[in-house]
């Protein structure tokens, strides 16, 4: 499966050859890059409230004057975007024990120089497609907690206890109120959380 058409690839390394090297790489295999000379530049557009609406994937050098691919990785992670945005560490061989401790707290994966071109995009297309699944499930996180905030006490009440798995009679005896109204309630949960069943409804909030 090829990643979306939306997808874009940020490179950060202050060797413009790399840089250059890198975007052609990609669009060779018809990927948008973004590059950036230094992890300042990159993290000024995290501070300035960067939250990716499109697939996307980091290649970051490990060692660049200033503030290091590890430094700034640690900000990625610290702003919890490190799902959405997979980094990819491109390292010399002395700093792959250091990549592979990265790996160990959440980057993608990391290639060592110099990487075979094909196994580089190849995982670059990877890591586009986890970030894509990611922005589609916090997508449908977010719709939840849209449906979830139209629900009013009562209907929250008895929809967890239809999540539960309990029968009308049992809901309104522990709810102290009569069985139509417990019919009522549900059909307008089941409405607003837009499922039909019962089992369709726990879950749905096994995502909340």
């Amino acid at each position: 499966m090829q990643p979306a058409a939306n997808a874009i690839v940020f490179i950060v390394d202050d060797d413009a050859g790399v840089r250059e090297a890198l975007a052609w790489l990609l669009r060779s295999r018809h990927l948008l890059s973004e590059s950036y000379a230094s992890a300042e530049e990159f993290d000024a557009m995290l501070r300035a409230g960067f939250a990716p609406t499109q697939p996307t994937c980091l290649l970051l050098d490990v060692r660049m004057p200033g503030m290091s691919g590890l430094a700034l990785f640690e900000k990625i992670v610290e702003r919890g975007l490190a799902r959405a945005v997979p980094v990819i560490f491109l390292t010399g061989h002395a700093d792959v024990p250091t990549a592979v401790d990265m790996v160990k707290r959440g980057a993608f994966d990391f290639c060592e120089k110099p990487f075979s071109d094909n196994a580089l995009v190849d995982r670059v297309e990877e890591a586009l497609r986890g970030s894509a699944a990611v922005l589609a499930e916090q997508h449908e996180q977010g719709r939840l907690a849209d449906r979830l905030g139209e629900l009013t006490e009562r209907e929250r009440d008895v929809m967890q206890l239809v999540a539960k798995g309990l029968p009308n009679k049992l809901i309104a005896d522990q709810l102290t109120i009569s069985v139509r109204t417990v019919e009522v309630h549900r059909a307008r949960v089941f409405d607003k959380m837009d499922v039909k069943s019962a089992v369709e409804l726990a879950n749905l909030l096994r995502l909340a």
